[in-house]
C-alpha cells in the first residue's frame, strides 16, 4: 500500500447542496465538472474537491479547503467584489489586516512565510487563501 503515491480529494458536507452549487458558482466561479445524485466534484487544476450532501454540518472552526494563490490581495478583492465575507481575527500572533494575515516560517519548505485569509461557503465550510513568501534572493557581491 503507498498511501504516499495517491491522489488526495477534499470532501466538504453540504446540507443544501442546491444553496452550495448556487454559491461556488456565483461567489468563486466555479461550475462543477461532475455530478451526481447527492454530490458534485469539481476541478480546479489538478486538484478535486467535492461536495456531498449531509445531514451533519461542519462548525466552521478550522480550514477544510485551501487555495493557493499567487496574488491574495488581487483574489481578496475580487471575491469581496463578488460578496464573499472575509474572517478578521485578532490573536496574539494572528492578526488579519483587511482580512489577511501575515504568518511568518509556515511551511518553510514553501518559503520564509504565508499570507491568508479565510472565509466561510454557504454551508459554513471553512475555506482560506494562501500565497507563499519566498525567500530573499542573496545579494550578489561584486
Amino acid at each position: 500500500m503507498a498511501l504516499t503515491d495517491a491522489r488526495t480529494e477534499t470532501r466538504l458536507p453540504a446540507r443544501d447542496l442546491d444553496r452550495a452549487r448556487q454559491w461556488y458558482a456565483e461567489k468563486l466561479g466555479l461550475e462543477p465538472a461532475e455530478e451526481r445524485p447527492g454530490g458534485l466534484r469539481y476541478c480546479c487544476g489538478p486538484n478535486v474537491f467535492c461536495l456531498f450532501t449531509s445531514q451533519g454540518a461542519s462548525d466552521g472552526a478550522f480550514t477544510q479547503l485551501a487555495f493557493q494563490v499567487s496574488d491574495i490581495e488581487a483574489e481578496v478583492a475580487e471575491l469581496r467584489s463578488r460578496g464573499v465575507e472575509f474572517e478578521e481575527y485578532d490573536y496574539p500572533g494572528f492578526r488579519t489586516v483587511n482580512g489577511i494575515v501575515d504568518i511568518d516560517n509556515n511551511y518553510p519548505s514553501k518559503g520564509v512565510g504565508e499570507r491568508g485569509a479565510f472565509f466561510r461557503d454557504s454551508e459554513g465550510n471553512m475555506i482560506s487563501l494562501g500565497q507563499s513568501v519566498p525567500a530573499p534572493m542573496p545579494k550578489r557581491s561584486r
